[in-house]
């Protein structure tokens, strides 16, 4: 069984998500957004140049609970603290976000994103994640 490289945790072969933390799981669990592809809320990567900018991408996702998953938030509610039945919802919702921000990206020719900015919004209880960034191609910078 593979790894989740981002907490560790042991996840099924077929997972779409770690169980743990939520991370978007791709190859061998490793984060989908992660495997050979850089994504940066920096406008620069160090030890990289951005050769061309090929402009602004976005991923969009939105996410509620089922009348279950908010039965459990409102008891937890009562009691305090963390409402962990959407904590693990919003996390798979910002990593499907950016998944949708690099698959973008990657289709018109990036190898980066750098500048990703990751906004959050509710509508009518729906929970809205966005990522957003400037789709670049970069290239390791020569040093002398």
């Amino acid at each position: 069984m593979p790894y989740c490289t981002r907490c560790g945790a042991e996840v099924p072969s077929d997972a779409k998500f770690c169980v743990k933390c939520g991370t978007m799981i791709g190859a061998e669990g490793a984060p989908l957004y992660a495997v050979g592809f850089h994504i940066v809320t920096t406008p620069t990567i160090p030890g990289y140049r951005v050769k061309k900018i090929l402009g602004i991408v976005t991923g969009l996702t939105a996410r509620t609970r089922g009348m279950g998953g908010k039965f459990v938030a409102g008891l937890q509610s009562m009691v305090g603290g963390e409402v962990s039945a959407f904590t693990l919802e919003i996390e798979k919702a910002r990593a499907e976000a950016i998944d949708r921000l690099r698959q973008k990206a990657q289709e018109i020719g990036a190898n980066a994103v750098i500048g990703l900015d990751i906004e959050s919004s509710e509508l009518m209880g729906v929970i809205v994640i966005s990522a957003t960034g400037t789709a670049v191609v970069i290239e390791p910078e020569e040093h002398a």
